[in-house]
């Protein structure tokens, strides 16, 4: 009922479809950002999409899995044009006794763990994000990122490793 109010125009409840999806999906931008304004932009880029594109939808699958891709896809269009992605390897190895236990990164709030993503050179945090939070296959991230699979998952494996010393800086801090 809303979408279709949303089609028709009605500004209400393109109000109300935004209040619905907005918290949730300034999270999502969040991740693929570098600060708050940049997420708010792509925010705000995507919800034009949304509205534009709502007669698509098909009612197959999650609503909100559908907002949600789009914002993603609006997310990395930006971000391609902003910088030209290349493939960042390996930088350096980390020891094995650096890894942290789930009970570590527990001790770090929402916002400390986001901060810490949006630290992540920007190749590595579109990587990172779309395996972690999105779901996709090594395959599709390369697609999507003009990349080759071996790329990403070396930009995983660095990403995380990345994280991984961030944690454990993060921690030693707190203490």
């Amino acid at each position: 009922m809303l979408i279709k109010k949303c089609i028709a125009g009605d500004r209400g409840a393109q109000l109300a479809l935004y209040n619905l999806f907005s918290p949730t999906m300034l999270i999502v931008c969040l991740r693929y950002a570098n600060d708050r304004q940049e997420a708010e932009d792509i925010l705000q880029e995507g919800f034009i999409k949304i509205f534009v594109a709502l007669h698509q939808y098909k009612n197959i699958g999650s609503f909100e899995g559908w907002v949600r891709k789009i914002m993603v896809n609006t997310a990395l269009q930006r971000i391609r044009k902003k910088a030209t992605l290349r493939p960042i390897y390996a930088l350096e190895t980390v020891e094995e006794s650096l890894f942290l236990n789930n009970t570590a990164i527990t001790n770090l709030s929402a916002k400390e763990l986001l901060y810490l993503v949006q630290k992540l050179p920007t190749a590595y945090r579109m990587v990172f994000n779309l395996y972690v939070f999105e779901g996709y296959k090594h395959k599709e991230i390369a697609q999507l990122l003009s990349i080759t699979e071996g790329t990403s998952k070396s930009n995983l494996s660095d990403a995380r490793n990345i994280l991984q010393k961030l944690i454990t800086s993060q921690l030693k801090i707190a203490k």
